[in-house]
């Protein structure tokens, strides 16, 4: 015998099997029970969702001999002749290839005659949206005012397009989008059933890809088995059976656009592209995951509504720190308008490109979110003590000429004549300052540079970036820095934070108290 689809071997039988959508087949059995049938249904929801499993499962319990708390029991003569398809009670209509005057008029023609067996006939029309003008007018009255032993199910998947005439004559039942949990629940069990090994993590992503369709999900499953046909099916495998990209390269590439490194994109890009990534499904996952960002930042207790690891999570939380609300939304927006330009375009990869120098380099656009994030970038250089005037100076000062443009060299710093005891005894107890800090502090602070800032306090001085973000920009860090150093010294002790770009600058600029202070402040 010939291979049956999973999707199609594991369609519902009963009201039982259906999952996710419980508010429609609770009703649906209790009509059944209470005798209280109608005579027009309208199953309306996304693809993939059980419409018209629903519906088989509904005309085999209505017609059933013996149904089973409004489920067809599955023995009697009616519901094994309408499970091998030869029962004559049930009429499918896919509405998508008879959608003519001609061919409703057929059925209105047809429901004059009682059903020889069984009864009720029932009418299965899919995609019922198809149809023409002519076609729903012909159908009106005879929907209206059908037999007693008539039953019309209209499903489609565009119920806005369907007119109020129809629509006033159905009792509707809109189909939900199936959770992740829920379909990821359900293709543990077919896998259980099929004795198939496949990995938590990979039924998870197959659940969230499929975008709340267990149609879909199960279709995407059956490929990613075939192509490991005999293996177990791991993460790694879906992702390369579909061309998806894991959750880390994102967080890589947000933290590329985050420090405006238009080259370190473009060469994580280059990485996607050569593991034969597919790019289409690279926007649609980097802009998921800027959405679960978005909802970080919105909300205290959104970690329910957010399906990724504790691991990814805390890696979410941290990013969502480093950036504001419209940055976000700026991200999203362009990203989302990429991915509406994608499908269809020839050059997937130079699109791709373009919308990450845009977000590396708001100064291109002229939009109000790309002027609000220069603006933040400005404020951001202002607060670092960062001037642009045609360059960029530091520490406060424009290192520019009367020429615009024309950058005067600067003679390295003079060592101060005194420094402060307590500094003195910060700089000397650094490494164990260090030592006992915690990540990802530990890591930036051992990257960090000591001199002296205004007033002599004691000034560390970090890379622009992620290290300057955590210290300037989310709260509590600095004032915990300040702490521990003023526990070691046993004295209150003032302190600055200053962004750099880079040791060059650092040394070109600012006393190293490392020279001064006699000791080694480097961090194994």
């Amino acid at each position: 015998m010939s291979y049956t689809a999973l999707y199609r071997k594991f369609r519902p039988s009963r009201f039982e099997d259906v999952k996710g959508q419980e508010h429609i087949v609770t009703t649906l059995q209790n009509q059944i029970k209470a005798d209280r049938i109608g005579h027009a249904y309208l199953f309306c929801g996304t693809r993939g969702t059980g419409k018209t499993s629903v519906a088989k499962i509904f005309a085999r319990a209505v017609n059933c001999e013996n149904p089973a708390e409004g489920s067809p029991c599955g023995e009697c003569a009616s519901c094994k002749a309408l499970a091998a398809g030869a029962g004559m009670n049930v009429i499918e209509i896919d509405a998508a290839s008879n959608n003519g005057v001609d061919n409703i008029r057929e059925i209105v023609d047809e429901v004059s005659y009682s059903p020889a067996e069984g009864k009720f006939k029932v009418y299965i029309i899919d995609e019922v949206h198809m149809l023409s003008i002519g076609a729903f007018n012909a159908l009106l009255k005879t929907l209206e005012e059908p037999p007693s032993y008539v039953i019309f199910i209209l499903a489609t998947t565009e119920v806005h397009k369907i007119p109020i005439t129809i629509l006033s004559r159905c009792q509707r039942y809109d189909f939900r989008r199936i959770t992740i949990d829920t379909i990821a629940g359900r293709l543990r069990e077919l896998m259980e059933a099929e004795k198939i090994s496949v990995e938590e993590k990979a039924l998870r992503y197959v659940a969230k890809t499929a975008d709340g369709s267990m149609r879909d999900a199960l279709s995407l499953l059956d490929q990613c088995i075939a192509f490991h046909f005999g293996e177990e099916l791991t993460y790694d495998k879906v992702l390369n059976v579909l061309g998806a990209v894991d959750t880390e390269v994102f967080s890589r590439l947000l933290r590329h656009v985050m420090e405006q490194d238009v080259t370190g994109c473009i060469g994580l890009l280059e990485e996607i592209v050569m593991q034969g990534r597919e790019l289409t499904q690279f926007v649609t996952d980097f802009t998921w995951y800027l959405r679960n960002l978005l909802l970080l930042k919105s909300s205290d207790d959104i970690e329910d509504v957010i399906d990724v690891s504790s691991d990814n999570l805390i890696r979410l939380k941290e990013e969502a720190g480093m950036l504001d609300v419209e940055t976000i939304m700026r991200y999203i927006r362009i990203f989302s308008e990429l991915s509406g330009q994608i499908k269809y375009a020839s050059q997937k990869r130079i699109l791709v490109e373009i919308a990450l120098i845009k977000l590396c380099r708001p100064n291109m656009e002229k939009d109000i979110g790309s002027v609000v994030e220069r603006v933040r970038v400005i404020e951001e250089q202002l607060e670092n003590g960062v001037v642009m005037a045609g360059g960029q100076g530091y520490a406060g000062e424009s290192v520019m000429s009367g020429q615009m443009g024309t950058p005067v060299s600067k003679e390295r710093p003079p060592l101060p004549k005194a420094i402060p005891e307590d500094v003195q005894a910060a700089v000397e107890r650094w490494q164990e300052i260090v030592s006992s800090a915690a990540m990802p502090m530990k890591q930036y602070l051992k990257e960090a540079r000591l001199s002296l800032g205004g007033d002599n306090k004691l000034m560390i001085v970090v890379e622009d970036g992620l290290a300057s973000d955590y210290f300037l920009k989310q709260e509590g860090h600095k004032e915990l820095l300040t702490q521990m150093l003023s526990d070691a010294v046993g004295k209150e002790i003032d302190v600055t934070v200053q962004g750099v770009q880079s040791r060059e600058d650092f040394a070109l600029n600012y006393v190293d108290l490392s020279q001064i202070v006699h000791m080694d402040i480097e961090i194994e």
